[in-house]
Parts: structure tokens; sequence; C-alpha cells
């Protein structure tokens, strides 16, 4: 997962958008790195992508991070989304969009990653609906060499059939959750973010 930190609004708009999934891949799908802790303490609180509705659930994530130690952030992600058995927040879009995991959504799914010659990393022990895993196909849809893949039609495509459906009501669903601090303010960031991409991609529609 990419950890880079989105430094400056002043960033190309698509590179600062690649660089959001990045993080927000990494930040989803593991407890942050002690190193990407630091990073997030250090972070300029300007917009990190072309927007400045962005800018205030930003400095949130910022503020969050100055105000928890790496311990406390790691348990945390352990109490919300780890655990034996149901978690307390669900990251996968199967859970959102039919109830259940494992459904026709996640098969949905992994045919249109086949056909953009995609497929789940053997070492990656969740289902390719993550939300985790989902933002890394968007950052390389932007940020690919491949360009009769990674371009801005397939990215619509992408974000609209299987992000824009369940992203923000998980955000919405960990923002109010009683254990989460870091990552209510994370959830904040992201569903204004889904929502700047949604406005985006609605232009184009």
């Amino acid at each position: 997962m990419n950890e880079q930190i989105p430094v400056s609004s002043a960033l190309d708009e698509e590179t600062a958008r690649a660089e959001v999934y990045g993080l927000l891949a990494a930040l989803f799908y593991a407890p942050p790195t002690p190193a990407l802790m630091a990073q997030l303490r250090v972070a300029v609180t300007e917009a990190p992508a072309a927007g400045g509705f962005l800018e205030e659930p930003w400095r949130g994530v910022v503020a969050a991070a100055r105000g928890i130690t790496d311990e406390a952030v790691a348990n945390e992600f352990d109490a919300l989304f780890g655990g034996v058995g149901k978690p307390e927040v669900y990251l996968f879009g199967s859970h959102y969009l039919s109830g259940f995991l494992n459904e026709k959504p996640l098969v949905a799914l992994r045919n249109d990653l086949a056909a953009l010659g995609l497929s789940r990393d053997g070492d990656m022990s969740e289902t390719e609906d993550h939300f985790a895993y989902l933002c890394e196909v968007m950052r390389y849809l932007i940020a690919g060499d491949e360009v009769e893949v990674a371009n801005l039609t397939q990215q619509q495509k992408f974000f609209v059939t299987h992000m824009q459906p369940w992203g923000q009501a998980m955000c919405d669903t960990l923002t109010a959750h009683p254990k989460a601090r870091f990552y209510a303010a994370l959830a904040a960031f992201t569903h204004a973010f889904l929502g700047v991409e949604t406005q985006g991609f609605d232009m184009l529609a």
C-alpha cells in the first residue's frame, strides 16, 4: 500500500488524487505504521487535493494524528475492524450492498477487475471488496502507465459501480462509532473526498 502523504494543494490534481487514494488504502488496510503516523503529524494542513472543501476535514485528520499515540491508533484499528467474528465496522462493499459478505457484488467486482487485467495479490487476506483494495485500484486507474486501462473513463466506471454506492455510508457508520477517534476523523475526510470525486465524475456524465 502506498503511504505517500499528499503535501500540497499545488500538486498536479491527478497526482494528488492518486496519492489520496494510496493513503486511504494504507490507513484502512492495516494499523498505520509509526513512520506513517509521524508523517501525518507533521503534514501541512492545506487541502491535500484540489478543492478547498477538503481542507477542514484534512486538518481534522492531522489534528487527530497529533492527538493519539502509535499504540492507541493500532488498538483503535483492531477494536473497530479486527477481532474474531463480526467486526465493529465492516470495510467490505458486499456488506453494505447486500447485507452479507462474499455475495453478488463481490462476484461483479471480480468480473470487472478481470476485465481490467487486475487480480488480488495472493498475500492479501481480505476479499477484493475491501475498501482499501478499491482505493488501491482507483490509485492504479489514475496513475498507472497503461493508458488503455488507466484512464478517466475507467476511473468513472469503477468508482460509480463499486465505491460510490456504499463508501459514504461506511464513513457515516465509522464517524458515529463511539470507539472511533482517529478513524472518525479519517472517515470524515474520506466522506468529503468521495463527495468531491462523485461531483467530478457527475460532470463527465
